[in-house]
Order: structure tokens, then sequence, then C-alpha cells
């Protein structure tokens, strides 16, 4: 078969090259009719995770072991979620490689591009080749900023969700938002962007609840903020398919420059308030 046999040439080639100081000849890179391209569902957001998405063109199945993106934005290769696994793309077919993200690095450039090294493996041996890695959706440039402005926002303060009081139906439950100053720099935690899923009551615009949290440098003692929460929709299938309801969106003000990052909510009060969604708008969920 046609991808056996570049697999045997590609090893054939990486033995010869071994063996010599040749180290300028350039990579094996894909067969003929395979590409990939990078992905991040909806699911993937909260776990920090991403697809290697491979597409077999070629007339003839491939075997794929280890994955690698490696990216300057980030500070070493993402990998597979799952090590060691094996995934098979038969031909004419797609398959999505899920890989966990490496802490970024901010100190590179926003607009850097990724590449995707793929091991291939038949009954030869394996072969690794590599190739430039599109982000067709344009995901990859707001998670390096994003998490850049939440490292920044973590040298003045911890901003996380640390508590949740459910209410009846019609009522507002409460968020509790706590900003835990570090003592060493500032910053002002602006507001908190609605959801697909929760929306607020009380001050701010119709998409942003309000904090107006100012850390100063000296600043240590916590504050904690209750966030009144109503669901924004009731309709069951948005809690039992919910994916990103639950991450919010933390506008910031870092030296007088807006930003913003996402905060998730945990897997604790994620299910406690898909739970109280459920209740609060009258059909039953297990969270």
């Amino acid at each position: 078969m046609r991808a056996r046999g570049w697999v045997c040439g590609a090893l054939a080639l990486v033995a010869a090259l071994s063996g010599c100081a040749a180290e300028s000849d350039p990579a094996p890179t894909l067969p003929a009719g395979v590409t990939v391209e990078l992905q991040q569902l909806r699911a993937d957001v909260a776990a920090r995770q991403a697809e290697v998405r491979v597409t077999n063109g070629s007339d003839a199945p491939l075997t794929i072991g280890d994955v690698r993106v490696e990216d300057p934005r980030f500070s070493g290769p993402s990998t597979r979620v799952i090590a060691d696994r094996v995934s098979t793309v038969p031909a004419g077919s797609s398959v999505d490689i899920r890989v966990q993200l490496a802490p970024v690095d901010c100190d590179a450039p926003g607009d850097a591009s990724a590449r995707v090294v793929l091991e291939l493996v038949d009954d030869s041996g394996s072969a690794e080749v590599e190739a430039s890695a599109p982000d067709p959706v344009g995901f990859l440039a707001p998670l390096h900023a994003r998490e850049c402005v939440q490292k920044r926002v973590t040298d003045a303060a911890a901003v996380a969700f640390t508590g949740f009081t459910p209410s009846s139906a019609g009522e507002p439950a409460a968020l509790e938002l706590t900003v835990t100053p570090t003592g060493t720099a500032a910053v002002t935690v602006v507001g908190l962007e609605r959801t697909n899923l929760i929306d607020f009551t009380g001050p701010g615009d119709d998409e942003l609840y309000a904090v107006d949290v100012d850390v100063a440098a000296g600043d240590t003692a916590p504050i904690v903020v209750e966030v009144p929460i109503v669901p924004f929709r009731c309709d069951p299938h948005a809690v039992q398919e919910d994916k990103r309801g639950t991450v919010f969106d933390v506008r910031v003000a870092l030296d007088g420059e807006p930003g913003e990052f996402e905060l998730f909510v945990g897997d604790d009060l994620r299910g406690r308030i898909l739970t109280w969604v459920g209740q609060w708008c009258g059909f039953g969920t297990s969270g």
C-alpha cells in the first residue's frame, strides 16, 4: 500500500541520515493527500485542550502514534491527552486527536505559527513527519493573548469562583467571586460577561456584570463579591449539551489598558450550577 511504502521509505531515510552530518536536510513530510489542522471544540475550552484534525486523502489507511504540536507561543510541546494511544485514519476520512496545551510563553509573538509532528506507524516500525498546522478558526492567537493577560492579573491577585448558593425559581442565585491580592501589583477587575447559559441581575449593561474591584500594590485582604445570577435560557438541551455555559470572560484593566481572560467555575460548581438551572427552569438534570 502507498502509505506503508512511504513509511518504510521514510524509515530508511531516517536511518541513513543518522549516520551522517547532513543536519540541514529536510525532515520527512506528510504523504500526498494527507493534511492536518488545529481546532478547538467547545468541550476543549475549560480543560485547555485542542484537536489535531488529520484528514487522510490518500487511498490507504494511516496509523498514528505520538502527536506533538510545537508552537513558540507555548512553553513546550502540546501532546496527546491520552499518552500511548494509537489512532487509525481510514482512507478518505478524518480523525480528531485531542492534545493538552502546554502553558503559554508570553515572550513569544502572538502571531507565531504552529507545526504538528506525527509518528506514522506500520508493521515495519515508525517514522516522525512534520507539517505546518493551520488554525482556520483562529483560536490560538486569542487564547495566547487571554492567558497572558491572566498571567499578569495573577501577579496582582488570584481571581476565582469560590462558592455558589442556589435559589428558588424566579429568584437570583449567588455566585461567589473572590479576588485575593498578592500585595505586589495592581489590577482592576472590571466585570464578568454573560455566558450562553448564565445571565446577571444587578449593575452593568446587558452583557456585563460590573464588579469594579480595584487592587493596589500592597493590598492583601481578600475581596468577596456575590454575583446574582439567573438562567439565560431554559431549554433543556442548553443544559444537557452545555460546554461553555460556566466559563466566564473576566474584563480587567492593567496599567490603564483593557484586557480579558476566561475563568471556569470548576467541575464541582459547574455540576451544582447546572442542577440549579434545571430546577429553576422546571426540568430535571443530573449536572
